[in-house]
C-alpha cells in the first residue's frame, strides 16, 4: 500500500464565492453562496454533492471560464481576471472535435500555446501513449468507444502538464465497467507520479467514487450550494470499497447528503469529518415552498418499488445493503430517499432507512388505495403538487398553461431544471389523480376532489 499523501504549496484558493445568475425577468439565481476551499500540490479534492449544488458552476469559476458574483479565485497567490493559466479541463461529455484525429485532438491545447508542431506530436505522442491509447493516434472519434474518447480528453487535459487538473463528473456518461476501469488507472498514474499534474479537483455526485479517489471530500449542500461538511480521507491507495474505514466513511457522507449532520460530524476510523455548523432556528421553521423544497426526479412507480422493497426486508434496512443486492451505486437510491422522505414515508435511523406507517400502509396497499394515500402526501408535503393544486383551483375553468408554472419556477431554477421540476410535478399529480395534463394544448387541468387533499 502506499502511504498518504503530503500536500505542498497551495495552487487554488477560492474565497467565499458566491455566484448567481440573473433569471428571464431580472431577477437573481443563486448557485453558490460563500464557498471557501484550498487545492494544494500532491492531493485529491473531490467535490461532492446533488443536483442544484453548484458542482459544475464552482469548478468553472475555479478554471476562470466564470467569474464569480462576490469572492474571488486565485491561483498560486494571484486573483484570477480570466483564465486561469494553470489547470487543465476534462468534461463529461468528452468534447473532442469530431473532425480531428487523436492526436489533433489531444494536441489542441498545445497549439493554442504556440507549441511547435515538431514539440506538439512529441509530446501528444506520449500522452497518448501514457492514457493507453498508442495505436490509435490517427483515429476519429467516431470510431472510438466512449471509454476511448474519454482517455483522449484525459490526454488533452494532461498533455499541457497543468498544475491542477479539473475533472467534471468524468465517469458519469460511461458504463459500470468502463467507468471503474478509468478510476483504477487514474489511480495507478496519480500514485505512480505517470500524470504530470501536482493536484487534481474532481466534481462528482457518487459518494463511494469520492471516497475512492480523494484525499478530501467537500460535501456541498442545494440550492444554493455551500460546503456542508469537509472530511479528510485518510485511508491508503488502493483502497478497498468493503472495508469497514471506508464503508464507515461513505455512511457519514450518505448521512450528510440526507441530512444526519449530527451522525455526519461524529468521530470515525476513516478520518475527522468537519460539518457545517447546524442551520439557525429561524432558518429551521422557513416554510417550505417549491424553491427551497425541490422535487427529487423519480416516478411513483420507482418511489414504490423502493418501499416494497422496504417492506419485504421488515420495515427497515441499510441503504447500502439494499444497493449491494440490487447492483446499484449508494447514490442511485438517493433520489428515491429523498423522495420517501420528503413525503413522510421513511425516517433515516443511525444508517438505515425506515418506513413510516405512512410508507407501510403505501408499500400494502392495493393500487387504488395506493394511490389516494400518495394522493394526500404529495398535496400535503410536495410544495411544487400543492402550489398546482392550489393554482389551478383559483382559476375559473381550474385549467392553467405549463408555461405558467415555468416561469415561476425560473425565479429559483434554470430554465432546463424548471422544467425538469415541473415534469416530476406533472407525473406525481397525474398518478395521484389531482391534475391532468394535455401535451397538445400543453395545459394543466384540475382534477375534481383534488383539493380535498389538501
Amino acid at each position: 500500500m502506499t502511504a498518504l499523501p503530503r500536500t505542498g504549496d497551495v495552487i487554488i484558493t477560492a474565497d467565499s464565492v458566491t455566484k448567481a445568475f440573473t433569471t428571464p425577468d431580472g431577477g437573481a439565481l443563486p448557485v453558490l453562496d460563500g464557498v471557501s476551499f484550498t487545492l494544494a500540490e500532491g492531493e485529491i479534492v473531490a467535490l461532492l454533492g446533488k443536483s442544484g449544488s453548484g458542482k459544475s458552476t464552482l469548478l468553472r469559476c475555479v478554471a476562470g471560464l466564470i467569474a464569480p458574483s462576490s469572492g474571488s479565485v486565485s491561483y498560486r497567490g494571484t486573483r484570477l481576471t480570466g483564465a486561469n493559466p494553470g489547470v487543465s479541463m476534462v468534461f463529461q461529455t468528452f468534447a473532442l472535435l469530431p473532425w480531428l484525429t487523436v492526436q489533433q485532438n489531444v494536441e489542441l491545447g498545445l497549439e493554442a500555446r504556440g507549441i511547435s508542431e515538431a514539440e506538439r506530436a512529441e509530446r501528444a505522442l506520449k500522452a497518448i501513449d501514457t492514457i493507453g491509447l498508442d495505436g490509435f493516434e490517427s483515429a476519429y472519434p467516431k470510431e472510438l468507444s466512449g471509454g476511448m474518447r474519454q482517455r483522449v480528453g484525459f490526454a488533452r487535459a494532461i498533455v499541457t502538464e497543468p498544475d491542477a487538473l479539473l475533472m467534471d463528473e468524468p465517469f458519469s456518461a460511461l458504463d459500470v465497467l468502463t467507468a471503474e476501469n478509468l478510476r483504477g488507472e487514474l489511480v495507478k498514474l496519480w500514485e505512480g507520479r505517470g500524470a504530470p499534474v501536482k493536484s487534481i479537483l474532481i466534481v462528482t455526485h457518487n459518494i463511494e467514487e469520492a471516497v475512492l479517489l480523494a484525499d478530501r471530500v467537500l460535501v456541498l449542500s442545494s440550492n444554493p450550494g455551500r460546503i456542508r461538511a469537509e472530511l479528510s480521507v485518510e485511508l491508503p491507495r488502493p483502497r478497498d470499497r468493503h472495508a469497514p474505514r471506508f464503508e464507515a466513511l461513505v455512511d457519514t457522507i450518505y448521512g450528510i447528503l440526507t441530512g444526519r449532520e449530527d451522525s455526519a460530524a461524529a468521530a470515525l476510523a476513516g478520518g475527522p469529518a468537519r460539518a457545517a455548523a447546524a442551520p439557525s432556528s429561524a432558518a429551521a421553521v422557513t416554510a417550505a415552498t417549491p424553491i427551497n423544497t425541490p422535487l427529487p426526479a423519480v416516478s411513483p412507480g420507482g418511489l414504490g418499488g423502493l418501499l416494497e422493497i422496504l417492506m419485504a426486508r421488515g420495515g427497515k434496512d441499510g441503504l447500502a445493503e439494499i444497493a449491494d443486492d440490487l447492483s446499484f451505486e449508494i447514490d442511485d437510491l438517493l433520489p428515491l430517499t429523498d423522495a420517501a422522505l420528503l413525503l413522510r414515508m421513511a425516517r433515516i435511523d443511525g444508517s438505515d432507512i425506515e418506513l413510516t406507517a405512512e410508507g407501510k400502509e403505501f408499500a400494502a396497499a392495493d393500487i387504488l388505495t395506493s394511490k389516494q394515500l400518495f394522493a394526500r402526501l404529495v398535496a400535503r408535503h410536495a410544495p411544487l403538487v400543492r402550489a398546482v393544486v392550489q393554482a389551478l383551483a383559483a382559476t375559473e375553468d381550474h385549467t392553467l398553461r405549463s408555461g405558467f408554472f415555468v416561469d415561476l419556477l425560473r425565479r429559483g431554477f434554470s430554465a432546463t431544471e424548471a422544467r425538469s421540476q415541473l415534469d416530476t410535478a406533472i407525473d406525481w399529480g397525474r398518478y395521484a389523480e389531482l391534475y391532468d395534463y394535455d401535451s397538445d394544448d400543453d395545459e394543466l387541468t384540475l382534477e375534481p376532489g383534488a383539493q380535498a387533499n389538501l
